[in-house]
This record gives C-alpha cells, sequence and structure tokens, in this order.
C-alpha cells in the first residue's frame, strides 16, 4: 500500500475512531477484550481499506466492517459474550444534590440492550447514533423496509424486556 493510502486511512480512522470504541463497548465486557476487538477491527478496516470505493461516508463504511467485525467474532464465540453494565460516572462541578433519575434509566436501556442478539443491537446501536434508515439499511446490508419493520419489533421487545 503506498504512503498517500496509508496516510488516508490513519487520518480518517483517527478522525472518527469513537464509531470503533462505541462498537467495542456494546460487544465486550471488559477494557481487555475491548482492545482486542479494537485492534481486530482496525485490522479488518486496515485489510478492506483498498477496496473502499467512497460509494457511502467513511464513517457508514466503518460502521458496517466494525459491526460486521463484532458480529462475526460474537457468532464464533461458543459461549454468549457477558456484558458489563455502564458504571455511572459522577463529575462534581458544584456542591449540588444529584439526580441520577437519568443515568438510572439509560443503565436499565443498556442492559435490555444487552439482552437482544448480535443483529437487534446493531440496530439499536445505529438507531441511537440517529442515523436514518436509509444508513441504517446500507450499513446492515438490508433493505430500507426491512430496517423499519425489524426496528419495530426491536422497540416492541425492549418494552417487554423493560415492562415485564
Amino acid at each position: 500500500m503506498d504512503k498517500e493510502l496509508e496516510h488516508s486511512f490513519v487520518e480518517q480512522l483517527e478522525e472518527h475512531q469513537n464509531i470503533v470504541h462505541k462498537v467495542c463497548r456494546l460487544y465486550t465486557n471488559n477494557q481487555e477484550a475491548h482492545n482486542d476487538l479494537f485492534q481486530e477491527i482496525t485490522i479488518q478496516l486496515w485489510k478492506a481499506f483498498p477496496k473502499f470505493r467512497g460509494d457511502s461516508k467513511f464513517s457508514t463504511w466503518m460502521y458496517r466492517v466494525g459491526l460486521n467485525t463484532a458480529i462475526t467474532l460474537y457468532r464464533k464465540s461458543k459461549r454468549r459474550i457477558n456484558t458489563s453494565d455502564i458504571e455511572p460516572v459522577q463529575f462534581m462541578i458544584k456542591a449540588e444534590p444529584y439526580d441520577d433519575t437519568e443515568e438510572q434509566q439509560l443503565k436499565l436501556l443498556y442492559q435490555a440492550v444487552h439482552q437482544l442478539n448480535d443483529i437487534e443491537k446493531a440496530l439499536v446501536f445505529l438507531y441511537l447514533e440517529d442515523k436514518d434508515y436509509r444508513e441504517i439499511s446500507e450499513t446492515l446490508g438490508i433493505s430500507e423496509v426491512n430496517a423499519r419493520v425489524k426496528m419495530n419489533r426491536v422497540k416492541t421487545k425492549l418494552k417487554t424486556i423493560l415492562n415485564p
């Protein structure tokens, strides 16, 4: 690979690396597993980069490669990957009472999302990233109609998990 292509890849990866970290957080339960998955996704991005034609945004392509890598590893594992609860992070700026209602609701949402299958997790992840159904369908390689139907089913499933 020539230096210009290498430079372009590194620049794009640095600019959008949070995408990879978010995918890693979704599919791993500790820092070591996160680091391993981050490295594997980076390797897969590097291998696939020469074939990236720019038909979609780099970030959309990156989501697709990252999610596909995570899902492939998730499916290969003999046992379900246990994910950890999101620990609340508290920053004290002023000595004001802290209301963690929203944080607790987010924690419950993430616990519910962790109960979904790998494709459903990817769908929710992209939805929460404010991706429209066109981008979701491109990223997951499904039709836009299928993305909408699956998302409605996932919303119903999440409601059932959260309100048994």
